[in-house]
């Protein structure tokens, strides 16, 4: 099939219209003309997952818009969202991941300069302005691997990411699922080039049930639907018309006194749910459970829900029961922005018999998006019979950790700097370790020292910024850690770490670029940082989670039991273009009887995170 072209792109006006549906009119397509659609569900019976499912990788075409042309994508099982893989807890599943992908990679690559005084062009569709087609992309092979998020299973079994495999080979995996009800989802992880793969269409959601979800007799069925938001943006042909084909184009950006270029993060345009660009989902006047998650490269979506009409937020419908890492203990209010960023998901109940005949629109209340829309629900005029009844408590089995509750655990700190430390011009994450204050310069290039809320200064001292630096993270098999995220400046990252669920003890202000005794041309602190006071932790983030957002001049504080499997896993920043340019480290949990006799057995840090 060839590629088609249709639909020129309009030019912006200088000051565009406040309505919605005229922004994105701006964007050359109609917004709430196809329908959602809801990825197909796998639900293997106990002989089938032991024997092990095949979920082959393919290259196929799909419509993302019906004023669109097809746009060739990589999917899961020839759907884009992959399909949903529903299992039991504690039922074993193994999968073969079959590469059968054909063909060149279907992302053109593009860096796009910004014009002095004019608005980043990323939000404007095709590869509009001056810059440079990454030519590298289309040269890569479908190399692949796929990485269950949130799954408690070996190393082997994690999708490593050098681990991956080219076309007529298999990724074998096996997920124990021995994990309280949750929504996980899978996606590609391949070494240094994640951002595209995933861009490329291989994503999909993965539900744990278990007992404690089914005594809630949540909405099911045709009501219960994932929600899979996304971002892309699409390529122009000469005389300005979108051919479908997905365009990664990233803005490149001046930093520093030498002026180096830095590459932004991907956002654009188009928001998809459940690959349509901006569906609309017909429903009833009953109750219904969405299982929310953003498989964006970057963008932080704030979502809200709004009278079509007028614009008003609506009230008293929306709640929230459950974080990336199962039911919260009560549900939380969503009459608030709901902010889910990169590879968090949300599990919500929306009671659509309170909106009865209404049309509704789930909006990203980002003032900054161009488009804010995402999709739009139409619920229906009749009375529908909903026994459901949103009950005060979600999970009764749910334990709020603090640090008085949690045996003796190490203490990690991990620095979180902005583009531009010594020499690299994106963002880095530092691995730290506290250090006597005289066994260092001061200041020098990989020093930190923070002032806590006692008034104690702490000096600690890099000891590895890249992916292959030495291994620094020995972790004994069941023990308790508590990680402390940094946050020095530039943007917030979304932090994440493979294996394990935690909780987030706390947050605290800390100073952050351009304010800040960091330095970055140091790439040190010049002077302490002081602690600012603390910063509330939101209900949503006092469940479960495995991503947490880390804003600059925060510190985060999170807590979680290493338990389940051993083996070499990762941690990074799940904005794709930072975990692929740096922002990614190994760790390794072993036996503490083994690890008693490896050469660097883990010592503790001292840290107190404040």
């Amino acid at each position: 099939m060839s590629d088609m072209t249709i639909n020129p792109v309009r030019q912006a006006p200088a000051h565009p219209p406040r309505d919605a549906h005229k922004r994105a009119a701006m964007a050359g397509l109609t917004p709430f003309i196809d329908a959602l659609r809801v990825p197909p569900v796998l639900r293997p019976g106990r002989k089938e997952a032991l024997r092990g499912i095949d979920i082959d990788q393919t290259t196929t075409w799909v419509r993302l818009h019906s004023e669109l042309p097809p746009t060739k994508v990589w999917a899961y099982g020839g759907h884009y969202p992959g399909p949903t893989i529903e299992v039991r807890r504690g039922r074993r599943l193994r999968v073969n991941w079959n590469n059968r992908l054909t063909g060149a990679h279907p992302v053109t690559a593009f860096e796009a300069k910004q014009a002095v005084g004019a608005p980043p062009p990323t939000d404007e569709p095709g590869r509009r302005g001056d810059g440079t087609l990454l030519d590298g992309v289309a040269a890569l092979p479908p190399w692949t691997v796929t990485h269950v998020h949130g799954a408690v299973t070996g190393g082997g079994n994690d999708g490593w990411s050098e681990n991956a495999v080219l076309p007529g080979d298999t990724q074998r995996a096996e997920y124990p699922n021995d994990h309280r009800a949750t929504a996980w989802w899978y996606h590609d992880h391949a070494m240094d080039i994640t951002r595209w793969n995933v861009f490329a269409g291989l994503t999909g959601m993965y539900l744990i049930r278990d007992d404690e979800e089914d005594m809630l007799h949540l909405p099911s069925g045709r009501r219960e639907i994932p929600l899979v938001i996304q971002d892309r943006n699409l390529d122009t042909d000469a005389e300005g018309c979108l051919t479908g084909r997905l365009l990664h184009k990233t803005l490149i950006g001046r930093l520093g006194k030498e002026g180096k270029n830095v590459t932004q993060p991907f956002v654009g345009p188009y928001t998809l749910v459940n690959g349509v660009i901006w569906p609309y989902a017909d429903v009833e006047a009953c109750w219904y459970r969405f299982r929310v998650l953003n498989a964006a490269n970057s963008r932080t979506f704030r979502l809200r829900l709004v009278d079509d009409a007028t614009g008003v937020p609506v009230t008293g419908a929306v709640w929230q029961i459950g974080s990336d890492g199962g039911l919260l203990p009560r549900p939380v209010p969503g009459d608030e922005e709901l902010s889910v960023a990169p590879a968090e998901r949300m599990d919500v109940l929306v009671d659509f018999a309170r909106l009865r005949g209404r049309t509704l629109r789930l909006v990203n209340a980002d003032p900054r998006v161009a488009c804010p829309d995402v999709m739009q629900f139409r619920v229906g005029a009749a009375r529908v019979p909903d026994p459901f009844v949103l009950p005060q408590v979600i999970s009764p089995s749910f334990e709020r950790l603090t640090h008085g509750s949690v045996p003796a655990h190490e203490h990690r700190l991990i620095a979180l700097t902005p583009p531009g430390a010594v020499g690299n011009y994106h963002p880095e994450m530092w691995e730290m370790r506290e250090v006597p204050e005289a066994e260092v310069r001061i200041p020098s290039e990989g020093v930190i020292q923070i002032r806590g809320a006692n008034g104690t200064v702490r000096t600690y001292r890099r000891t590895a910024r890249m992916f292959d630096d030495a291994l620094g993270h020995l972790i004994r098999h069941g023990d308790w850690e508590q990680w402390s995220f940094l946050n020095l400046g530039g943007i917030s990252h979304p932090m994440h770490l493979h294996l394990v669920d935690f909780q987030v003890l706390a947050r605290h202000r800390y100073p952050a670029d351009p304010n800040t005794p960091y330095d970055r041309d140091l790439g040190g602190t010049r002077a302490p940082l002081d602690h600012g006071g603390p910063e509330p932790v939101s209900p949503g983030d006092q469940g479960w989670k495995d991503v947490i957002q880390v804003p600059p001049g925060e510190m985060v504080e999170v807590i979680g039991r290493f338990q389940g499997a051993t083996g070499r896993f990762m941690y990074h920043c799940h904005i794709l273009e930072h975990e692929d340019t740096g922002m990614m480290r190994p760790f390794v949990v072993m036996p503490r009887e083994v690890l008693k006799f490896h050469h660097h057995a883990p010592g503790g840090h001292g840290h107190d995170g404040h």
